[in-house]
C-alpha cells in the first residue's frame, strides 16, 4: 500500500476545504429560498434570515396555490413535459442508433448536415413563419414539438451506441435472423438505460423550465405552461390582483415570500426526480463522452 506523505495530507486537506466551500456556495442559495418561503414576511423583508426559518409562515404558499394560474400551469406543463420527453427520446434514440451504424448510407453527409444546423439556422422570424404556415400557432402541439429533438442529444446517443454496443453482438443477432428494428428494441435499448436517463432528464428539465416558445407561439392563456404563469406572477407581484380582499399594504408585505414560494413550487418536482436518475446520469454522461 502506498504511503501517504505529510505533503499529500496537506494537499488533501486544502482540496477538501475547497470542495466544502463549493458545496456550501451551491447549496446555501437553495436552502435560503426554502427557508424564506416558510418564514414570516417581517423577517424576510428585514433580512434577518440566515440558516433556519423564523416565525413559521405558509401564507406565501396559500396565496400561490389559490391562484388558478398555478393549477392550470401545472396541468399544462405536465402534459408538455410527458409527451415532449417521450417524443424526444423516441426521435433522438432512433436517430442516434441509426447514425451509429457504419452500414448506414450517406452517414457522414447526414451527420454533417445535422452539425451544420448547430451553428447556422434560419432564425426566429423564419421559424415563426413556418410554425404559422403549418397551422401550429396557439396549439399544444407546437409546445410539444419545439425542443423535442436536439442535435447535441443525438450526437451524445450516437457516441454512446458506438462505444457500448459490441459489434460481435450485432453480428450474432443478424446471423440468427434478427432485423434492425428488433435488434434496436430488444438489444440496444435495454443496454442503454444510462443514456436514456440522461437524455430523458435533459428533455424533462428543458420542457419543465421552458416558457419562451409559449411566449412566442401561444396566446391562449389556458394553454400556457407553468413557467409562463410564474413569470407573470413575479412580474405582477407588486399589484393587488392576487390579494383576495387584502389591503394593498398587507399584500405588499408578503411579496418577497410569494416570490420564494413560487421558486420552490416550480423547482421541487425536478429536484424530486433527479435523485432517482443520478446514478444513470453520471454513468451515461461518462460513457457518452468517449470518442468512438
Amino acid at each position: 500500500m502506498q504511503r501517504i506523505t505529510r505533503t499529500d495530507k496537506v494537499i488533501n486537506f486544502f482540496l477538501y476545504c475547497i470542495i466544502l466551500v463549493a458545496i456550501v456556495l451551491c447549496l446555501y442559495p437553495v436552502w435560503f429560498v426554502l427557508v424564506a418561503s416558510f418564514s414570516d414576511p417581517i423577517y424576510v423583508n428585514s433580512g434577518q434570515l440566515l440558516l433556519f426559518p423564523k416565525g413559521f409562515h405558509t401564507r406565501g404558499y396559500i396565496t400561490v396555490f389559490q391562484d388558478w394560474r398555478i393549477t392550470t400551469g401545472y396541468a399544462n406543463t405536465l402534459i408538455y413535459t410527458t409527451f415532449g420527453t417521450l417524443l424526444g427520446l423516441f426521435a433522438s434514440l432512433s436517430a442516434g442508433y441509426s447514425l451509429s451504424r457504419k452500414d448506414l448510407p450517406a452517414r457522414g453527409i447526414i451527420m454533417g448536415l445535422m452539425v451544420f444546423t448547430m451553428f447556422f439556422h434560419g432564425g426566429l422570424v423564419p421559424t415563426y413563419l413556418i410554425v404559422k404556415k403549418l397551422g401550429l400557432l396557439n396549439t399544444r402541439l407546437v409546445l410539444i414539438l419545439m425542443g423535442s429533438v436536439s442535435v447535441y442529444n443525438i450526437i451524445l446517443i450516437r457516441t454512446f451506441f458506438s462505444s457500448t454496443i459490441p459489434t460481435e453482438l450485432m453480428e450474432a443477432a443478424f446471423i440468427d435472423g434478427c432485423g434492425n428494428l428488433r435488434f434496436f428494441a430488444q438489444f440496444a435499448l435495454p443496454l442503454s438505460k444510462a443514456i436514456i436517463a440522461v437524455i430523458g432528464l435533459y428533455l424533462c428539465v428543458g420542457y419543465w423550465n421552458g416558457y419562451f416558445n409559449a411566449l412566442l407561439y401561444v396566446t391562449d392563456r389556458t394553454k400556457h405552461p407553468l413557467q409562463l404563469f410564474l413569470r407573470e406572477i413575479l412580474l405582477t407581484a407588486q399589484s393587488t390582483d392576487m390579494a383576495d380582499g387584502e389591503s394593498a399594504s398587507e399584500f405588499k408585505s408578503i411579496v418577497q415570500v410569494i416570490k420564494y414560494a413560487v421558486i420552490v413550487v416550480s423547482t421541487l418536482p425536478v429536484m424530486c426526480v433527479y435523485p432517482f436518475l443520478q446514478k444513470y446520469f453520471v454513468q451515461g454522461v461518462m460513457l457518452g463522452s468517449i470518442k468512438g
